[in-house]
Parts: C-alpha cells; sequence; structure tokens
C-alpha cells in the first residue's frame, strides 16, 4: 500500500520491515526449534549438573568464581564505556573518535561544498552519500595505512536532509508534525544520495585523511548503469521497455550491509527493495505472487510519482531487477557494477566471504525480515591468489543453500537448484532463472528454518565458526514463548553459532549453539544470557552488524536501542566468544540518540575501527532532551555553523587508540 507523505515521515524505511510477516508457511521458526532442543537435554546437561554442584558448592561462590575467570580470561583489554542517552558520540576512556566523513562532503577535488539549503543531484554526485552503512577497506600496495574505504548508503530520510520540509500543526488540539510532498528536484537528490562511496584514504600523523584527489575515488548510484549476469540475465521476468534485452539496470537501492571479497572488490547488498516502489500490477499480472512475498510495492518514496520505472503500473517487471548483489571492480572508475543474480534474489543484508579448504569462496547471507531465512553461496570456481583477473567472474556461477536448523543441533544447508526436490516445473519453476528470482519461495518449499530477522553473518577464520545475528521478531506470539525466546514480541533478539561440519566452510552440514540471547540480564522475564561478569554497562539487545578482527574477536553493532526500548542509545560491545569469558560483553562505542549502529570494521593491523552512524537525530521523540518540533521548524536550529560533530549528518568515524597501537588489547 503506498504510503502518505505523513506516514512515510512516521515510519522510517528501517523499520518497514517491522510490518505485517510475509511468509506464509507453516516452516518451523528458529524459537520453536531451540525450546525443543533446549527443553530436551537443558534439563540433563544443565539442571542436574547445577543442582549436583550446588550440593556442595554455596550458589555465591558459583558467582565469584564465574565472574573472575570471566574477567582473567576476556580477550579485549580496555576501560568499558558507559551506557547512556544524549546527543554526541562517545568512546571507550583511551581512545579518540574522529569523524572521517559525513554525508555531503565533497570526495573529488572539484567537488562543491556541502549546502543543505541549495542541494542538487549534481553536487550529491561528487560528495559522500547519505545514511552509511556497511563500511570495506581495501588495501593499496597491501599497506594498512592508505588504502580504500568502500561505504554503502542504504537510505534517505527526507525529513532530516530538507531543511523547511517539516513543519509541526495544530491537529483535533495536539501538535503534530508534517512533511510535504518531495519535489522532482528533491527526490534527485535522494536518487545520487543512495548506492556507495569509494575513496582513497590514508593514515598521516595517526589520524586518517580523505585523499580527495585519489584517482580511484567513486560514487555508485540509484542512476548508475549496471549489468545483470549469470543465469537471470536476459530472462523475459527481467525484461523492461528501457531494457529488453534484460541485461542491463540502472541504479541500486537499499545497500545494507555488504564485503569486499578476496580478490579485492566491494559487494553490495540491495535490501528492503520493496519501499521504492508504487502503483499496481496490471490485474492477474504473473509477478503477483512474487511481489506480495517480498512486501511490493510498499511505497514509501514517491519515486514513482517522478520515474516510471518505480511504478509498477507502467514497469511490472521492474523490481524484478533489484534485490541482489552487486559487485564493483574498485580498481576501475569506469567499470559496470554487476547484479550477481546467482547468488539470489531477496532482502539482502550482507555479504559477508571466506576462501574454503578447497579454494572455493563461500559467502554468508541474512534476508534482513522477520520469519525468513539464512542463506550461503558457494562459487563453483576457485579462487586463485595468483591471478587475480581469473576471480573476477567466480559469482556468476555457483550454489546458493538455505539453512535448516534441527533440535538435535545440527543444521543443514539445502541447494537451492532447479529440478531437485519441490523446485521443478510442477510448483511453478521453469529454469533455475525462475528459483532465483522467487528465492523466497523456493526457500519456502524446501522448510527452511524461519528465523527471527537475519541480518549481518560473519564467518571467523580464526576459530572456524559463524556467528548469526538475530536482530528481534516482534510478531512473536505469545504462544511461541520458550526457554530461549522467553517473551513474547521477541525485542532484543540473539546470537547463533554455527560450526561446519570439519571446519568447512563449504560444508552442507554443520552444529549449531546460541552464544547470546540479548537484552537485560537484570529483568528476570527476559531472559538473557550474558555472563554474570556482564556490567550493567556491558548488556545489549537488537543485534544487526559485526565484525571479527584478525585477532578472531567478534564485535557487534546494534540497531532500535533507545530510550524506551532499553534506555541507552546504540553502539558497538565486544563480546568474547572462547573459554570462560564466553558470552562477556563490554561496551566500546555509543552513537548520538536516534541513531543506528553500521559498520563495523577494523584496519588491517587492528589498530583503526571504522564506525558508521546512520540517521542520527531520528526518532527519540521520548528523549527530553530531544527538541523535536523546534529542531524541524527552524532551519538554523537544525544546522548550526555546519561542525564537524554536528549529530544530524550520518558520518562514518575513525576509532584510533591514544599513542598508538591495537584496539583493545
Amino acid at each position: 500500500m503506498t504510503q502518505s507523505p505523513e506516514t512515510r515521515f512516521r515510519t522510517s524505511l528501517l523499520e518497514e520491515n517491522d510490518g505485517p510477516p510475509v511468509n506464509p508457511t507453516d516452516n518451523r521458526t528458529m524459537g520453536e526449534i531451540i525450546a525443543a532442543r533446549f527443553s530436551r537435554r537443558g534439563f540433563l546437561k544443565g539442571s542436574l549438573a547445577v543442582s549436583a554442584i550446588a550440593a556442595t558448592v554455596s550458589p555465591l561462590a558459583l558467582v565469584a568464581a564465574d565472574d573472575a575467570r570471566a574477567t582473567e580470561g576476556s580477550a579485549f583489554k580496555f576501560d568499558e564505556l558507559e551506557a547512556g542517552i544524549d546527543d554526541k558520540h562517545h568512546v571507550a576512556p583511551g581512545y579518540d573518535a574522529d569523524v572521517l566523513l559525513r554525508w555531503g562532503d565533497p570526495l573529488f577535488a572539484d567537488s562543491p561544498g556541502f549546502d543543505p539549503t541549495r542541494q542538487s543531484a549534481e553536487a550529491q554526485a561528487r560528495q559522500f552519500g547519505y545514511n552509511n552503512d556497511y563500511v570495506g577497506y581495501i588495501p593499496i600496495d597491501g599497506s594498512a595505512e592508505h588504502g580504500l574505504l568502500v561505504v554503502n548508503h542504504e537510505y534517505t530520510n527526507p525529513h532530516l536532509m530538507f531543511p523547511g520540509i517539516v513543519k509541526t500543526v495544530d491537529k483535533d488540539g495536539k501538535k503534530a508534525a508534517e512533511v510535504a510532498p518531495l519535489s522532482r528536484e528533491q527526490v534527485d537528490v535522494e536518487m545520487a544520495a543512495h548506492g556507495g562511496t569509494i575513496v582513497e584514504i590514508r593514515k598521516e600523523g595517526g589520524k586518517w585523511q580523505v585523499v580527495r584527489d585519489g584517482k580511484l575515488n567513486r560514487r555508485i548510484m540509484s542512476t548508475t548503469e549496471m549489468a545483470l549476469s549469470g543465469p537471470v540475465a536476459g530472462h523475459d521476468r527481467v525484461k523492461t521497455n528501457a531494457d529488453p534485452s534484460g541485461t542491463k539496470v540502472i541504479g541500486t537501492v537499499n545497500n545494507c550491509a555488504g564485503g569486499v571479497t578476496p580478490w579485492g572488490t566491494y559487494v553490495m547488498a540491495e535490501e528492503n527493495i520493496h519501499g521504492y516502489f508504487s502503483g499496481e500490477l496490471p490485474e492477474g499480472h504473473k509477478e503477483a505472487g512474487n511481489y506480495k512475498r517480498l512486501g511490493i510495492p510498499e511505497g514509501a518514496y514517491e519515486w514513482g510519482a517522478h520515474y516510471d520505472r518505480f511504478n509498477l503500473a507502467k514497469e511490472p517487471n521492474e523490481p524484478n531487477r533489484f534485490g541482489w548483489i552487486v559487485e564493483v571492480d574498485v580498481n576501475d572508475p569506469n567499470s559496470v557494477p554487476r547484479k550477481r543474480t546467482a547468488m539470489g534474489r531477496f532482502k539482502h543484508e550482507g555479504a559477508e566471504s571466506i576462501v574454503a579448504e578447497d579454494g572455493r569462496v563461500v559467502f554468508y547471507l541474512g534476508d534482513d525480515e522477520r520469519f525468513d531465512y539464512v542463506y550461503k553461496f558457494v562459487t563453483a570456481g576457485k579462487f586463485n591468489p595468483n591471478d587475480l583477473a581469473a576471480n573476477m567472474d567466480l559469482l556468476d556461477d555457483g550454489t546458493l543453500h538455505v539453512a535448516k536448523f534441527a533440535e538435535d543441533g545440527s543444521v543443514e544447508w539445502m541447494p537451492i537448484v532447479f529440478g531437485q526436490g519441490p523446485l521443478t516445473a510442477e510448483n511453478g519453476f521453469a529454469s533455475q532463472a525462475d528459483v532465483l528470482i522467487e528465492t523466497r519461495r523456493a526457500a519456502d518449499l524446501l522448510g527452511a528454518t524461519k528465523m527471527d530477522r537475519p541480518e549481518d553473518i560473519q564467518p571467523n577464520a580464526g576459530n572456524g565458526k559463524v556467528y548469526v545475528m538475530l536482530t528481534n521478531n516482534s510478531k512473536r506470539k505469545a504462544d511461541q514463548v520458550d526457554a530461549a525466546n522467553p517473551r513474547a514480541e521477541n525485542a532484543f533478539g540473539h546470537i547463533i553459532e554455527i560450526v561446519e561440519d570439519g571446519g568447512d566452510f563449504a560444508a552442507t552440514k554443520g552444529k549449531w549453539e546460541v552464544l547470546l540471547k540479548c537484552g537485560d540480564p537484570s529483568v528476570a522475564d527476559v531472559g538473557a544470557t550474558f555472563s554474570t561478569a556482564t556490567t550493567a554497562n556491558g548488556w545489549f539487545g537488537m543485534p544487526d552488524n559485526c565484525a571479527v578482527d584478525s585477532a578472531g574477536r567478534l564485535w557487534v553493532a546494534t540497531d532500535g536501542q533507545g530510550p524506551k526500548a532499553t534506555g541507552r542509545t546504540d553502539g558497538l560491545w565486544a563480546v568474547d566468544t572462547e573459554g570462560a569469558a564466553r558470552a562477556t560483553s563490554k561496551l566500546f562505542f555509543r552513537v548520538p540518540i536516534g541513531a543506528e549502529m553500521c559498520g563495523p570494521l577494523f584496519s588491517p593491523d587492528d589498530q583503526t575501527a571504522f564506525v558508521a552512524v546512520q540517521h542520527p537525530a531520528d526518532g527519540g521523540d521520548d528523549w527530553e532532551g530531544f527538541g523535536r518540533p523546534s529542531y524541524y521548524e527552524d532551519p538554523s536550529t537544525r544546522w548550526p555553523d555546519f561542525k564537524p560533530d554536528m549529530p544530524v549528518r550520518p558520518a562514518v568515524v575513525a576509532i584510533t587508540k591514544q599513542g598508538g597501537g591495537k584496539i583493545a588489547v
């Protein structure tokens, strides 16, 4: 359903996947499987064991011993930051957090300066885009202090971008915010602010700087020409009036998390594509069921009012050209980005990769929707570190798999291949292209496990494990409450840890455990499982993005914390995964009110943590210091002198240790 501008103002695109679930199957949910698993084995391995120990040892002594072991065994050495809420970012003592890039910052020698009162698509195309999400680093000549920063620009908040677009009005005796429809010129700015940035950076005197005349600097936008490659290229279902060949797509949208391949290319994940399309399909159109499974059209954006390709009534096949993984050759600023259709079409969150034992490359992929699935893609060809050109089309040929988690702690990766199992003509598939265009329906038929909003999935070469961020599931019903999800409307999420058989990331079977059930451990009904050494500052909810540094340590960023949910802003937490300190968490960095913590990324030498602060000042109405009405009505209040730490501009922040050295060591 197309939203009015007012509805769009009230509901950011980040929250669109909190709408009605679109998975119609009765496949088992992860909560049901966790409950069955732990109800069966938890009594034997947990309750009886604890009872036996408690018969001879004081419970207080057990807690004290656990605290001591966890403190001594932690892999992270830093003084924890205090959790809280205000309009600034904060980092742990002994560290500096410097803004490296903000929305509108110049990227080229001839880029115009940022002026929010005189925005244009032409200017934005030469400037850093909006709402930075994924951050990647590609070394130049192997350097940890000179490289290319690659950054996704997920979506736009027009009510924060365009001064004067929002007014406070009286409605039925109450004050309400009202936003005007966007002009075509403002839509053009939005389209230029989407996509990604490739920019050269260099560390000088211990601080990172942007190289504005870098020969590889580039903006990728929703107006950039791209190629469809792989099994779907040229298929009738991706042909349009503008592209009868079905091979050329204009632009990419909603680029959430992503990845850098072992051969040094940049991959961008297209996530919430449903919000960009409006209008109605012709009656009886064959794509109706396909689009319903993805929530298309949602119509949060007004692009369809100005451009036919986003109007289903005029270009009914256009949505099939989005929802893919996009690969960019960063070493050629004129290269055509490629949408790699072999990796499936859904609401992609991330594409982190690792080289398997036999040289094939494995990508882990989350479908960021409540009750949707966890995937991995295994290339058919092998990575050749001595011939980078030979790797450039590895992503066009391989096998996509979807995960089925069992209550005995096993996981099966089921191949999504035309002709196998239910993926046949009897179920409406005529080719592998059909299967990939409707990846979600194919996974439904295979009986994949319905997850609680899978986001980042990170393989860890250090210990052979894989970490799956499950952000939350506010649609969990009361009759789904269980040991691992002990609340209706699972607000805080959890983290699953997978060990692939034989330590082989390309394996089709493995084992799984719950690493953490998130939330406030001091509230018994929440059922959080942080270690007792985790302080009141150290717990978190809503795990979203994550990173593994070169020492194999896990760092988790959150999305959705705030005054009502947790009494704290989002941030970056260090999470122990091994030994006595397992499940101990410490707060390292926190963002301003209304912001989401994205990234994170560690430089190859672990001396810098790059983080992305997305949509600062959005939401947070219930924080008394936010001052929302005057913030929107008075542009002079919104844009005070354009200070580097101004909270309204999304930014990439570089965190370094004072005096130098590795972070948290």
